[in-house]
Parts: structure tokens; sequence; C-alpha cells
């Protein structure tokens, strides 16, 4: 006889995820990122719908969470930059995967 737990699946590891990538604007920033290390400037024109304030937001959120590298550059001003680290390099493979199910059953009602 299975256990409730069986009959059941556990979804606390995807709710996890989703409290570090249900940030506003975090999948739309690292798949941005996914494409190379960004400046904020450059990032900040690339996804010219995200307000300063909100990309700054976010940016910090997913670095503390392990998936954004900041790197400062010691020059007059000082450069920053962000990549994605390899946490999140291997959430690629998952939006890719979000985005074939998003193109199947994005538009449908049922």
């Amino acid at each position: 006889m299975e256990s409730k737990k069986e009959e059941g699946q556990d979804f606390s590891n995807i709710c996890a995820v989703l409290q570090i990538l249900g940030a506003k604007w975090a999948f739309l920033v690292i798949a941005e990122l996914s494409k190379g290390p960004r400046r904020f400037k450059q990032l900040h024109r690339d996804v010219a719908i995200i307000k300063t304030q909100s990309l700054t937001d976010v940016l910090r959120h997913l670095e503390q969470n392990g998936i954004v590298l900041r790197k400062v550059f010691p020059t007059v001003p000082v450069s920053v930059e962000y990549s994605l680290t390899e946490k999140g390099r291997d959430f690629q493979l998952a939006l890719k995967e979000m985005d074939k199910w998003a193109a199947k059953w994005g538009n449908s009602s049922s």
C-alpha cells in the first residue's frame, strides 16, 4: 500500500525554485544573460521593458540566490558586469523546456 507522500507528488523542491525565480522579471533577465555577460546599462537596454530599480532588484535577488554573478571592475567610473553562475547556466535547460510547453499550450484555454 502506498503512503500518502507516494500517492501525491511532493512539490517542495519546485516551490523552493519558484521562490527564487518567482521574482518579477527573473526569467527575462536569466534569458538575456544566457546570451553572455552584460554590463548593467547594456542589460537595461536589452530588456528595456524593465524599469531601472526593478532591474536592480531582480539582479540583487538572483545574485543572493546564486544565479547571477556580479563582477566589479576597478575602472573610472567603476564598471559592473553581470553573468550567469554555473547554477544559472544549468537552469537554461529548464527554461527551454518551459518555452516548449508555452509554445504548445500557452494560447490554449483547454
